[in-house]
């Protein structure tokens, strides 16, 4: 039996991560820690509250003396930091926030590991943090991040590595490609878009609408952290890709067609500051290392996550 702590476990990726290991990993605890910021939900926890295994803190983990009490407490074994502020737009308009969240957070996380000694300590990052290019990026490439919400999660990447370097501290990266399905907060793309078609507004892209993602299903990247937290080897940094790429103007065609909408119902505004064209990696490494590939097929990951926030618009298409 292990204790795990789950930090942002209410949020998009880590409720699933949580939804899907409770239940699965039935002899261990998992002991969720989220601040229920705007972007945090703990209607996506449901189904697991009443679970002997798991327990639920309000807190954030700036807080140094909640972080080392939980610790003490609880007797952490394994930390899985999902908590993040993670939209870009958001990003450029009040950088610190994300500085303090992303960065200082994840400070406080290391030391109360450091400090009580833990098996594993997991830094969920993104792709973004290597920049735009059409260079697959290996998971030694030099960091070239573009936004300040990039910089901030590049930032805590390298505070995590340091730590490893420094004290020897049992640490893991994941940086995954975009990830969509089911509990994203509709400021994100995907529910964005669904949102303004169940409106019947216009969709409205950057730019030209060309700018291009590669998209992994949240449930597929689920298995690739939980992968990694028990077989990965420490110290490494392993990229969860996916060869689902395409722009933002043809998912959101994607998106109206399976909704049944008027296919000219998209628009263009100004395109965003310092707007990252394409991020492209190489994920060989965890393929080969830990036999990890997705299993969700795009178009079919889409009409699901579609068909499910249709199910569920009252809660989760209201800003």
């Amino acid at each position: 039996m292990a204790n795990y702590l789950i930090t942002g476990g209410a949020g998009f990726i880590g409720s699933n991560f949580l939804n899907a290991c409770v239940k699965k990993h039935k002899e261990d605890n998992y002991i969720c820690l989220d601040a229920l910021t705007y972007a945090a939900n703990l209607n996506s926890l449901q189904t697991i509250k009443n679970c002997d295994n798991f327990k639920f803190i309000h807190g954030n983990i700036c807080d140094k003396r909640l972080v080392e009490e939980i610790f003490s407490t609880q007797k952490i074994d394994y930390v899985i930091n999902f908590a993040a502020e993670s939209h870009v737009d958001n990003s450029i308009k009040n950088p610190s926030v994300f500085i303090e969240s992303n960065v200082v957070g994840t400070q406080v996380l290391l030391d109360a590991s450091k400090k009580f000694g833990i098996k594993r300590f997991h830094q969920v990052s993104t792709d973004e943090v290597y920049g735009s290019g059409e260079v697959a990026a290996k998971e030694d490439a030099v960091l070239n991040p573009s936004s300040p919400y990039a910089a901030s999660k590049a930032s805590a990447d390298l505070l995590v590595l340091s730590y490893k370097k420094t004290f020897d501290l049992p640490i893991t990266i994941s940086r995954s490609c975009n990830n969509y399905g089911k509990y994203q907060h509709c400021e994100k793309f995907i529910p964005h878009m669904i949102m303004l078609a169940d409106e019947n507004k216009p969709l409205t892209l950057y730019g030209d609408g060309s700018n291009k993602r590669n998209y992994l299903h949240v449930d597929d990247n689920v298995r690739a952290i939980d992968l990694i937290v028990r077989k990965g080897a420490t110290g490494e940094v392993y990229n969860v890709g996916s060869s689902n790429r395409y722009s933002n103007i043809d998912v959101a065609k994607s998106i109206l067609k399976l909704m049944g909408k008027n296919q000219d119902s998209i628009s263009f505004i100004e395109d965003r500051a310092g707007h990252d064209y394409v991020y492209t990696m190489d994920d060989t490494k965890i393929k080969t290392q830990l036999g990890f590939c997705p299993e969700i097929d795009f178009n079919d990951g889409l009409t699901q996550t579609v068909n499910w926030y249709l199910s569920n618009k009252n809660q989760w298409l209201v800003k």
